[in-house]
């Protein structure tokens, strides 16, 4: 009840002439048919401040006056006066009294199978090659599009479920892409269709989901409730739900994705000091943590949680918030919470080997590797400095920092190219795209491919001939450039463009896109 209480005095400090009760009542009246009597969604999101972190008090009192374009949010301002939408707003910004549970009988009942696996072609509806399609996740008005990569079209455009995160995943063949939103919905899609196979909803707020190198699993990182869910990847139904607990506290996901060569998932924790991997290969042995008597094959003596899914727990010495694999997968970079500094950690030795010199926030999960010299390097950009780092993946030594126009966000390179690019979209130079020569770890190139607009994320087309760069507003497109020229060839319109993936380029885990 304390955190109720709280809730309500703020609610009040905000709209000193609405009572708690009358507030919620009006969002009973106004809001609950849609985005549930709790809060925790229903045909429309949730409305938490965990799932509302991107949208600021004021965007959420606009959507609440005018609606949102392209969904079933209407407009309120014709019925509610503007003290009562800045109460509604304030309203769902505030914790719910408890964490709500959602366990595996309320995710049962989410899970539907929209297309049959009978129903879908033996071969592609379309000549072109089905390993060279783009997915683009479109904020603007929540919606999907499925780019063709060789005549730079669009082949598919459909609703996907709101505030999708940026990151799909494909499945290994490249058939299926997988979506996981803010507010806990997997879905599943058919590419060579744009066919929806099947959605599940596995967590309140989740943090994203990874796909195992065989294709038969899915691992979702939720941030609320605190788990794990594992699903079957044929129709996503549910596997397993594995709470994130240990001495005596629960943790919130930060990452999970899966290392191929090792046939598990790896989970970065953001409220535990540990690093999770989970093996799920038929023959692994089981887990089993503490104190072990044999680990022999078949004779194995010690204590092993139940489950197909097992957590083998490695202590490191602080909190990861995102991590990056090296290319054997048999160590992660992972940045602190704080973003001063990093670690490496071997999951095979299960401790932490060295420290990282990556101050300035390094958004790992969008960092890439590089030869040069016979050696790997891995460059990152920094969401609050405006740098890049380029670290030995031996030495582990910061071998360059390259200072940029601003902050970036997204890092992207290729196999057929010497050129990586970053956007420095985090700071006031939004409209730059600044490009590493590999050879020389210079910046040798800075363009404006849409000069005062908001220009981020590159893709490359699976040969490297194409980078594809998002132009992220409302009216926006995706930019079609030559890598080699940098010419603009061909621009899609599209709203508020995010991520968006080559299939080929991840399916082989390219050294220059995020895994």
């Amino acid at each position: 009840m304390k955190s109720a209480a709280i809730a309500a005095l703020v609610v009040l400090a905000w709209c000193p002439a609405w009572a708690a009760d009358d507030v919620a009542r009006l969002y009973t009246e106004t809001c609950a048919a849609c985005h549930g009597a709790d809060r925790l969604g229903a045909i429309g999101p949730a409305l938490l401040p965990e799932n509302l972190g991107r949208l600021k008090p004021a965007e959420a009192e606009k959507v609440i006056a005018e609606g949102r374009a392209a969904t079933q949010m209407e407009g309120f301002k014709d019925r509610l006066n503007p003290d009562q939408i800045k109460a509604l707003a304030a309203y769902v910004y505030q914790p719910l009294a408890s964490v709500p549970a959602w366990g595996i009988e309320q995710i049962k009942a989410s899970h539907q199978v929209v297309t049959p696996a009978a129903e879908l072609p033996a071969k592609p509806p379309f000549s072109s090659d089905p390993l060279n399609l783009f997915t683009v996740v479109e904020g603007g008005d929540h919606h999907v599009s499925i780019v063709d990569g060789d005549r730079l079209e669009v082949l598919y455009r459909f609703p996907s479920r709101f505030a999708l995160h940026g990151g799909a995943k494909y499945s290994p063949d490249g058939r299926f892409v997988y979506f996981a939103s803010r507010d806990g919905w997997v879905s599943k899609v058919d590419l060579w269709t744009g066919k929806l196979i099947a959605e599940i909803r596995a967590g309140i707020n989740t943090r994203n989901v990874a796909v195992s190198d065989d294709g038969r699993f899915l691992m979702v990182g939720n941030v609320l409730p605190h788990s794990l869910v594992a699903l079957d990847a044929r129709d996503l139904s549910p596997m397993q739900v594995i709470p994130v607990a240990g001495d005596g506290k629960t943790s919130r996901v930060s990452a999970v994705y899966t290392a191929p060569p090792r046939h598990s998932f790896v989970v970065a924790l953001r409220d535990l000091e540990e690093i999770w991997e989970f093996p799920y290969a038929d023959d692994a042995g089981p887990v089993m943590n503490g104190l072990v008597h044999s680990r022999e094959k078949g004779m194995e003596e010690g204590v092993s949680t139940g489950g197909r899914f097992q957590a083998l727990r490695i202590r490191i010495p602080d909190f990861m918030d995102d991590f990056f694999f090296d290319p054997t997968y048999e160590r992660v970079m992972g940045a602190s919470r704080d973003g001063s500094k990093g670690m490496v950690v071997d999951l095979d030795l299960k401790r932490k080997v060295a420290d990282l010199d990556l101050s300035g926030m390094p958004h790992l999960g969008s960092g890439i590797v590089f030869k040069k010299d016979g050696k790997w390097l891995m460059a990152t950009p920094h969401l609050k400095d405006s740098a890049v780092s380029i670290i030995d993946m031996e030495s582990w030594k910061t071998v360059k920092r390259l200072s940029t126009l601003g902050p970036g966000f997204f890092m992207r390179g290729h196999e057929n190219t010497p050129f990586a690019w970053v956007d420095v979209s985090m700071g006031k130079e939004k409209d730059a795209l600044q490009i590493i020569d590999t050879r020389t770890l210079e910046i040798a190139h800075t363009i404006r491919p849409a000069p005062g607009r908001l220009t981020r994320h590159v893709e490359f087309s699976r040969d490297g001939k194409y980078a594809v760069v998002s132009l992220s507003e409302k009216d926006g497109a995706i930019l079609i450039l030559d890598a080699a020229t940098f010419a603009e060839i061909k621009r899609l319109p599209m709203s508020a463009p995010i991520g968006k993936y080559n299939v080929w380029n991840k399916i082989s885990y390219s050294s220059g896109t995020s895994h």
